[in-house]
Formats: structure tokens, sequence, C-alpha cells
């Protein structure tokens, strides 16, 4: 269970106690801090008509007795009264005063809020008659049904022990003990101890070092605390708190110490929140088991990605298809971890954008099953005899295709990427490191469950690891020793500030600046679907079109007009480059070098191919870029000529995907020009090996052999 799962306690919670602390009670000056006893006040008032039972212990009196007993005999005394020694004022005197204000006190809040309350003075021998404690009960009992709110406190007016400040003998000792042994005693839900800090510290809470301890362990945090002073005004501080709240767990109450000094935190308490330290008898049963950081997550991937490669390729085969029927079977409960992200991700105020991609549509489930079928029922691509060559007699190199190693996946929203990227490790026979934004937090979790319990226990679930721990990316970006290829997805800004930051080869794309050319010789109704395709099929894609140009003379023709018109009724927004923004009349785009991924659009009108081509060049991100036209020759030039991953003659930018080119699946999109450019499927995971076998050879200053560099069949 974790840490924000052990909150759920709460669900059952009727009767509680509320000890209020001296320093809440009161101010630094040792004045009665109003403002906060009322807003108690109020808190108790809601809880009561909520139906909890609230019982009240209440410090306070001794202090507030004695700053009123000064004040008298300050009036009272002469000049020359003054001049002499102060006697101490009686301990005792001063609970007895201030028991009494602090009960009028009170009674008269509580009024206010139209609640009764009912004063009861105990004292530690009242504990030890049994015929007391059933009284108590009863008495307790009937307050509680007639919505009374009970206020105990130590009768210090009367008790026998020796120094109340001083003298912890005794069943209890003071007012947190107090608290503790009635939470017992009246079987109490829980016990709320308010101090005048938010909860316990690992060291004194000015320190700024300390930090809180949300769920106190015994076992963990018992030699580890550093108390600091005592109460301001009170006899016992943290310490003392410490102690009430550790007996009281242990004896089945739960107990949070939080503070008296913010608003409403009893009832956030109540509502499951996170505040305060909380005490419980199961608390080391909640204690997490230990984080394993991104690094051992690396070298168990490494180890687990080589037990996978000794596997047959049948068995790597029939691990895709277990995980393709493993997501079919889990599709509803995918779907509804899916759908709480959405929820979460709109709550939050994200960018329709994001959520977009975020989103796992109807039939996306078994898409991805699809694909993942596709890519088990191809060629086996590890060991593949890429090249054969006879060195000299009797001695032959092979070249093969091997896997990279391990790799880190660094995506935003698309929880559809996770289930793509590890079937594409799993083929390429690679480790793989998943890092996935915070909002796809439920989907990429159960995705990598489903995912990885498919996986047998011959190859291990750690062959796909997903960091959920603190480690931040430019941690991992750090393991160059371990990690073998970064693959960003997500936004320009994370793609470019991964890549300016890491000595791990980066394969992935910042922009997808699509371009679609319409050129004079286009058939309009084509350019118009094409067009329309581009841009509508899903506008957060990296391959839509995001800018559009247009020979000129489509203006005169009126061509560009429907295309225009077309784009329009499906809600698309125009910003226009300096010459379209005229002839048009709407927005000029910022730049031409803007990625909206989203219903907005760029256009453009150029002179011909060769200024489209100039254009695409100059504003592109070398994605994918289009062009729609009758005339091979011009489709000729600009096939040849634009320097993009990807390039298309009368066919819409959407198609650039790694499962629409029969790769199966895709772990990205490459702009890079080393290793892998454009939909990066399994090849793209691989790198080679050089295989030697000889019969004996030696160099030998290069006499021993007599090389012949012969090419010879690969299956041979």
């Amino acid at each position: 269970m974790t840490e924000d799962s052990s909150r759920a306690f709460v669900k059952d919670v009727k009767r509680i106690v509320i000890k209020v602390g001296t320093a809440v009670v009161t101010r630094n000056d040792g004045r009665l801090a109003l403002g906060r006893l009322g807003a108690l006040c109020e808190q108790i008032k809601e809880l009561n008509s909520q139906g909890f039972e609230i019982i009240l212990v209440s410090s306070g009196a001794v202090g507030l007795g004695r700053q009123r007993l000064r004040y008298r005999r300050l009036v009272n005394s002469s000049f020359a009264d003054l001049q002499k020694p102060q006697v101490e004022l009686d301990g005792k005197a001063c609970a007895a005063v201030g028991q009494n204000s602090l009960m009028a006190l009170y009674d008269s809040l509580f009024n206010e809020l139209d609640i009764s309350s009912a004063q009861l003075l105990v004292t530690d021998s009242d504990f030890r008659d049994r015929d007391f404690r059933k009284q108590l009960n009863e008495t307790v009992k009937s307050l509680l049904s007639l919505k009374v709110i009970p206020i105990f406190n130590e009768n210090d007016a009367v008790s026998t022990r020796k120094a109340p400040y001083e003298d912890s003998s005794g069943i209890f000792w003071d007012n947190d003990s107090l608290a503790a042994l009635l939470a017992l005693e009246l079987k109490a839900d829980l016990l709320v101890l308010l101090s005048d800090v938010e909860g316990l510290y690992s060291g004194p809470p000015s320190d700024p070092k300390s930090k809180l301890i949300h769920t106190y362990i015994k076992e963990k945090h018992q030699g580890e605390i550093t108390f600091g002073d005592k109460s301001r005004m009170g006899r016992g501080g943290m310490t003392a708190k410490v102690k009430a709240a550790v007996n009281a767990a242990y004896a089945g109450i739960p107990v949070v110490i939080t503070s008296g000094c913010t608003a409403e935190n009893i009832i956030r308490v109540l509502r499951g929140q996170r505040i305060g330290t909380l005490f419980h008898r199961d608390a080391h049963l909640w204690e997490p088991t230990k984080e394993v950081g991104a690094r051992e997550m690396a070298v168990a991937a490494r180890e687990s990605s080589r037990r996978l490669q000794a596997l047959s390729s049948q068995e790597r085969k029939k691990i895709l298809l277990d995980i393709a029927d493993a997501l079919e079977a889990n599709e509803n409960l995918i779907t509804g971890e899916n759908e709480a992200d959405i929820a979460a991700a709109q709550e939050a105020g994200y960018e329709k954008s994001l959520i977009s991609r975020l989103a796992l549509k109807p039939g996306k489930i078994s898409s991805l099953a699809k694909s993942i079928r596709v890519l088990a029922n191809m060629e086996d691509p590890i060991g593949r005899v890429l090249k054969k060559t006879q060195l000299a007699d009797g001695l032959i190199l092979e070249k093969t295709s091997s896997p990279l190693g391990v790799l880190l996946i660094v995506f935003e929203s698309r929880p559809d990427a996770l289930v793509q990227i590890a079937s594409l490790a799993i083929r390429s026979g690679n480790g793989l490191l998943l890092k996935g934004g915070k909002e796809a937090k439920r989907s990429n979790a159960i995705l990598h469950k489903v995912i990885t319990e498919a996986i047998p226990d011959t190859v291990g679930g750690k062959v796909i690891g997903l960091v959920t721990s603190r480690d931040e990316i430019p941690d991992l970006l750090k393991l160059d020793d371990v990690i073998d290829l970064v693959i960003p997805r997500g936004s320009n800004k994370l793609v470019s500030q991964i890549k300016s930051s890491t000595k791990i080869p980066v394969l992935g794309h910042a922009d997808g600046i699509c371009h679609v050319y319409v050129d004079k010789s286009a058939n309009v109704d084509m350019a118009k679907r094409i067009v329309l395709d581009a841009k509508t099929d899903y506008p957060a894609a990296c391959n839509a079109m995001e800018t559009l140009l247009v020979h000129k003379d489509l203006v005169q023709n009126g061509a560009l007009n429907e295309l225009i018109v077309d784009l329009r009724i499906q809600g698309v927004n125009l910003y226009g480059g300096p010459r379209a923004s005229v002839m048009l009349n709407i927005p000029q785009a910022r730049s031409f070098h803007h990625e909206y991924n989203s219903t907005e659009c760029t256009v453009e009108i150029v002179d011909d191919v060769t200024a489209a081509i100039d254009h695409i060049h100059q504003h592109g991100s070398a994605h994918t870029d289009c062009i729609v036209t009758e005339d091979r020759e011009t489709a000729e030039v600009f096939l040849h000529q634009v320097d993009s991953a990807a390039v298309f003659h009368n066919a819409s930018t959407r198609f650039c995907d790694g499962a629409r080119f029969g790769l199966g699946a895709e772990v990205g999109i490459s702009t890079s020009r080393i290793h892998a450019r454009g939909p990066v499927g399994v090849e793209g995971l691989l790198t080679t090996r050089w295989i030697l076998k000889g019969s004996g050879q030696v160099v030998d200053g290069d006499k021993g052999v007599i090389y012949t560099h012969k090419d010879i069949p690969v299956d041979s």
C-alpha cells in the first residue's frame, strides 16, 4: 500500500477526539487567539452537523489564568509593591481562574453557532476508579446523542500531581496523554492533536533542512528525529505529542498531528488529504518498497535483453502475439485508466492538442494489437547476415544485424507510443526504459503492467522498465554508460532540450512542419481531398499539414478559393504569408516555422515548384512534404530536390507512419541524417556486428594470408 492510500482509514471515522494545544489557544503574548478558536469552533460545528461525534480536549487554562492574575496583581499593586521581587503565581490558582475563563469563551463561541458544550474536568486519580470510567462513558454517550460538545481538561486546580509542568507520573501526565487516554476509553475512531506547526518534522521545524514526516513509522523514525524546544507555553511540546500518538496508534486509534493555525485542517484530514503526520499501527506495512533508480533499471533491462536475444525467433514471435492478445483482453481496464487520465488533464486545463494525443480512441487497442501481430509475422531482424565476404581462403567475414542495447524513450501524452515502442524493442531484442509524462501516468502504468506480465520469466519483465521514480529527465540523460540511444517523442521544447543536454545519441525530430504544395497542373478535386486529409484527419499528429503552398496560377482560376472554402467548412483557421494574407484577406502568420498541432494552418502563394522547394528548405523541418501535380517532370524535380525524411507525390502527408509503411509499428519519425531517417521501425533499432570465421589464420605482418576480399552470397 502506498503512503497516499494509507489515508483511506478516514472513511470509517465517526467519533473524533480533538486536542487543542496551548500554542493554538493563545498568541505569542499569552492572550487568547480568538480568531483561531473561532475558526476551530466553526469546523467543529460543521463536523457536528455532518454527523461526526466530536470530543474536545483543550489546553490553555493555566496560561490564560496566569495572564489574568498577573494583570489583576498589576492593577492592585502600589508603586512600592512593584519595586519588590515578584513571587511566582501559584499554578493551581492559575488553573482555577483559567478554566473558568476558557470554558466561558468556548461556551460563548459555540452559542453563537447554535451548539451546546459541556465542561468535564478530570484528574489522574479519577481513572483509577472503575465506576468513574463507566460513568464517564455513559455521560459522554448521552452528551454526544444530544449533539453536545464535551470539552475535557485536566483539573489542575485540585490535582494531587506535585508539579503539573514537571511530574509525568500516573495514568496520564498532560493533556496530550489525556487525549490519548480518552480516545481509548471512549472508543474513538480518530485522535487529532493540533499544534502550532504542520506536523512532526525530522528536526526542529525552524531548521530549513528539516522535512515534514507524513507517516510516522516507529521502526524507521524513532532514532532519526531531533526534537526542538518544548511548547511555547504548554508543558510537553512535540515530544509529548509523539509519545501520546504512538501509544494511541499502537492501541488501535489512528492519530494525526497537524496545525491548528491553518484553516480547516481537521476537515481536510477527514477528506483524506495528505496533511500533517499520521500515526497508525499498520504504518510499517505501508512503507514502499525500495525505489529502483533509472541506472539499476537500465542495467536490468540490458541483462534481460540478452536473454531475449538468446531465444529462438519463434519464441520472440510468441511473446509479441501474447502481448497483442493481452491488450485486447484488458481493453476495458486500459480504457478506464485512460479516461481517468483524460478527465484529470481536462480538469488541469491542458491544451486540446495534448488531450487529443492522450486519448486512446475507440478501436485504438485493436489497431495496436493488429500492428503487433504484423510485426510478429515479419522476418526476424536479429542476426541477419547483411553481407558476406571471403577475406582469404578459409577466412569468412559476416556483417550481421544486432540490437543497439538499451533505449530510453522520453514521451509526452501519447500512451499508444508505449505499446508501439515496447513491441519494437522486443522484436529487435533491445532493452527499454520508458519515461512518460505525468498526464498519462495511469494509462502508462496499466499498459506497462499488461505488456510485462505477458513476457515469460525466462526473459523477465525488467526488459521493459517504466521509470516512475523521481529521476528527472536531465538525470536520465547523464546515464551515457548504460543507455545507448535516446528517442524523444513530444513537444518541440522537450526534443530540443534533450538534444542539447546529453552525450547519448538522440534519434527524433523537434518539429513536424509539413507542407503540401499544390502545383498549377494539379487535379483540383484530388488536391482538395489530399489537403483536407493532411490537415483534418488528425491535426495533432506530427505528420499533419501545417503549411499549404499554392501555385500563383490557382489564384486566377479559382482553385485556391475552393481549397480555402473547404478548409473553412472543416473548421480550419487560416493564416497567410505576405502574399496570401493580402489576396485572401486573412490574418498574417507570425512565422512560417510554426507547428500548430490543431485545426489551424498557414497558406502562402508561390511562383512555381522551385519557389516551393526553396520555401520548404527555408522554413520546413525536413519531416514530410508533398506535391500535388499531374506533371510528372515537375513531380520528379520536387521528389529529388526536397531534402526531407519523407517526400510524397499525390498522397497525403498522413501516410508518413510506421504502421502505414508496413513497418508494424514505429518508435517515432526521425529527421536526423545519421543512422535512421523517417518512420523508425525495427531496422532503425538495430546496429551491426562483424563475425569472422577462420581456420587458424594469423596476420604475421600480413604475410600469413593472401587476401581475396571476394563478396559471396549471404545464404551460402
